[in-house]
């Protein structure tokens, strides 16, 4: 698609952009909405298998879809992703227990991982490396759009409205970003190749007892027993049956051959790790909000618009240095410092946070993210051959993919585990003189902290000397989910202070200005041969 004129460019990427605001609004808008839906619904523990879920199909999805379009062509790949996602998005409302909502969450994300491959890899098909910076950016910048957006459609959605609706609200986006798509996205076709299905489905098959492993781990089961032995060893030995199928195949969905570039391999590391940061902020800031600090869905919303801001401040500016310069290096360790710096003061907070502290910790962290985030693809597509763009950018999401489904899984896992041991320690013997004759049993429960009509019911209901008591459990429970997100955010830490050492360790390769120079040809044959 590189003879298309500018205009063509930016009509298609407009169509892009469209498809991409459906899905990140979707995604963005449960975040502050899922403490009310989990209230509803219940399941306070399954919690984190809302966004895992969403990320295992999601991870799927984008293994076999990089190349599926780079043989079939983009289009037809981001059409069918708007069609699978807008049919998750209808059957998530009609949940009717949390195990519906999972199931369909991961139908949603097969569709979220179809159309996030194609829309990537298209800004590769579009621009030279050098432009991709500006454009990817501005991919961000819809993200972090929604991201402003979403959180207060969702709080104020399941604030005044049934909780239903907010997988609903945004269908008519996606109506529109499929007619766009439809007429203005050209179809392009590449040479057909073998596809690896068997390379999915050992991939599959390691992703989901590794998962299980880690959910499972240290709450339904310890960590030595021979439940979570078995999956971790079904894991190790699907991956080694992975990295086999994948060393003989004719077209393999991760050319293993990609690793002998250090820029590729540091760089999707960094990545894996920077997701997992991600998502301990974004995921669990809504929990903190809600259940400490006491706001509403709407206003949790609301707190999360100086995140977003920043994101997208951050974003557009690293975006624009990064296309000017020709450089990127500098702006990697920047902004991984600063990431680690915000997740540190998330870390920090506790029962006396303020929301003006809140608002400074999350500002900061967006700055982090939005610094970050769309570079490790940038330098990825740099480092490769543009024979090979399509395969290396959806191994590049696939790494992100990754590291949000796994650090999804292990947080909610260091969250719930962490919750047990604190309530057992926190509650007051009072309160436990009464729990089994009065309402107050049911606060026992931290879900209770997500739902404030429960919290003023029981108030309303208790005799005046059982006050004192009702205060003491509030307090107790406020102070175990603390240190719980405490814990959560801690381990966030560590994946992004590992990031940042590693960004140290990224070699430099100046931006080109056109999509295939010969000397860059040369560079690239030398460490990726035919």
């Amino acid at each position: 698609m590189g003879n298309l004129t500018h205009r063509q460019k930016l009509t298609i990427m407009i169509a892009i952009m469209t498809g991409l605001l459906f899905a990140a609004l979707n995604q963005t808008i449960i975040g502050t909405a899922m403490p009310r839906i989990i209230a509803k619904l219940g399941g306070m523990e399954y919690y984190s298998w809302i966004f895992t879920m969403y990320m295992l199909t999601s991870s799927i999805a984008v293994s076999l879809v990089g190349k599926l379009s780079d043989i079939y062509g983009r289009k037809l790949f981001l059409l069918a992703g708007l069609t699978v996602f807008m049919a998750g998005s209808l059957l998530s409302g009609l949940a009717n227990t949390i195990f519906d909502l999972i199931v369909y969450r991961g139908v949603q994300g097969l569709g979220g991982g179809m159309i996030m491959s194609t829309a990537l890899a298209s800004v590769g098909d579009l621009f030279t490396p050098r432009e991709r910076g500006r454009w990817q950016g501005l991919l961000g910048a819809v993200f972090a759009l929604a991201s402003i957006i979403g959180p207060v459609t969702g709080g104020y959605i399941v604030d005044h409205f049934e909780w239903h609706w907010v997988f609903w609200v945004n269908l008519p986006v996606g109506i529109v970003a499929f007619g766009l798509i439809a007429t203005l996205f050209p179809q392009v076709k590449g040479e057909k190749e073998p596809v690896d299905f068997a390379g999915a489905f050992f991939l599959t098959a390691t992703l989901i007892p590794l998962l299980l492993a880690l959910s499972w781990a240290g709450i339904d089961y310890p960590w030595t027993s021979p439940t979570i032995a078995g999956l971790f060893t079904a894991a190790g030995v699907a991956l080694v049956l992975f990295i086999w199928t994948e060393s003989r195949a004719a077209s393999p969905i991760v050319p293993l051959h990609l690793f002998r570039n250090s820029i590729f391999t540091i760089t999707n590391i960094i990545g894996f790790l920077t997701f997992i940061g991600m998502f301990g902020t974004t995921m669990f800031i809504p929990l903190f909000v809600q259940g400490i600090i006491g706001v509403s869905a709407t206003y949790s919303g609301l707190v999360l618009i100086p995140l977003m801001l920043s994101n997208v401040t951050a974003n557009a500016i690293s975006g624009q240095i990064t296309s000017r310069t020709g450089k990127y290096k500098i702006m990697v360790i920047t902004g991984a410092a600063i990431l680690s710096a915000g997740i540190y003061l998330l870390s920090c907070m506790d029962i006396n946070t303020t929301n003006a502290e809140a608002v400074r910790n999350m500002i900061i962290t967006g700055i982090g993210l939005g610094i970050t985030m769309p570079l490790t693809i940038l330098i990825v597509q740099n480092a490769v051959p543009y024979r090979l763009l399509g395969v290396a950018t959806s191994t590049a999401q696939l790494f992100r993919s990754l590291g949000g489904t796994v650090g999804v899984a292990v947080m909610g896992t260091v969250l719930v585990g962490r919750m047990n041991v604190e309530m057992a320690k926190n509650m007051p013997a009072t309160a436990k003189q009464f729990a089994s004759s009065h309402h107050l049993a049911l606060l026992h429960n931290p879900q209770a902290l997500l739902d404030p009509g429960t919290i003023n019911r029981i108030r309303a209901s208790l005799p005046p000397e059982m006050m004192g008591a009702f205060r003491e459990v509030m307090a107790a429970l406020k102070q175990s989910l603390a240190v719980s997100l405490e814990q959560v955010w801690l381990c966030a830490l560590v994946a992004v202070g590992i990031a940042l050492v590693l960004s140290f360790f990224v070699k430099e390769i100046p931006l080109q200005d056109t999509a295939s120079t010969p000397s860059r040809q040369d560079a690239t044959k030398r460490q990726f041969p035919a």
